[in-house]
């Protein structure tokens, strides 16, 4: 049976350009955890060891109950591991795609999200990577935040970086890393509650850049004329959210 460290391989969940995740069983305490891999590739680049080690360093000074915690972090000769919870439900993303979930549903999913990015930004972490994809189901129906891989600690030194994805990136991210800032997140929280109550992102395009360029400088379509019937309450919290300056959008999480 492959091993990584102590931890026996039950399955390849996932692998992406810059790590694969794996369902493994720890036999010391007989539990199914998920093992995040750095590619090999990308071990002999110092940018891309200094991430990963980050993720690790970020998760680990984070206890919320929405944040997925970190059992333990080693090496796999040459490549770093990271070993977390399982979370066997999957992702909001896939969730979304199948839809049957209530309004109180979506608000309490992203009210979770929210209060664990507001722990993340007391200790001067920003995600800078808000997706649905990085947001995990439990057993018990909650959603979990994960994937810091790109989070912004506050002694970090690669601040002149441009990261994220380009339909949830916030305008200021789209110019600069420099200008990145809780509210950030917080803006990808928004267009996310955009996507769950209509049915769509607020900006598409044929390339990341034509999109972070619509981030930048086009009002995105009103919640209520792509989706009739929506509140105008819950509009104009969506709306707060992707506010193009910082300052505009709320302060915090308590968005809903």
């Amino acid at each position: 049976m492959a091993k990584i460290g102590r931890y026996e391989i039950v399955e390849e969940l996932g692998n992406g350009e810059m790590a694969a995740v794996y369902l493994a069983r720890d036999p010391f305490i007989k539990r199914e955890v998920a093992i995040k891999v750095l590619a090999y590739e990308l071990t002999q680049d110092p940018l891309f060891l200094k991430f990963f080690h980050q993720e690790a360093e970020a998760i680990a000074s984070l206890e919320h109950p929405a944040i997925v915690p970190i059992y333990d972090f080693g090496m796999h000769g040459v490549q770093p591991y990271i070993v977390m919870r399982y979370m066997p439900k999957g992702s909001l993303q896939t969730r979304l795609k199948r839809r049957g979930l209530t309004r109180q549903e979506l608000c309490d999913l992203m009210g979770r999200i929210a209060e664990g990015l507001d722990e993340a930004h007391l200790l001067g972490i920003v995600h800078r990577d808000v997706k649905p994809s990085n947001i995990l189901l439990g057993e018990d129906g909650r959603s979990y935040l994960t994937d810091f891989g790109l989070a912004l600690l506050a002694d970090s030194e690669t601040k002149g970086d441009i990261f994220g994805s380009p339909h949830y990136v916030a305008p200021e991210q789209a110019i600069s890393s420099a200008s990145v800032v809780p509210q950030s997140d917080l803006y990808a929280v928004g267009v996310i509650l955009y996507e769950m109550f209509t049915g769509q992102r607020p900006f598409e395009g044929a390339a990341p850049l034509e999109i972070a360029m619509k981030q930048m400088g086009e009002p995105p379509p009103s919640p209520q004329e792509v989706r009739p019937g929506l509140s105008p309450a819950l509009t104009a919290v969506i709306l707060k959210a992707l506010a193009k300056e910082p300052g505009d959008r709320y302060g915090n999480g308590n968005l809903l």
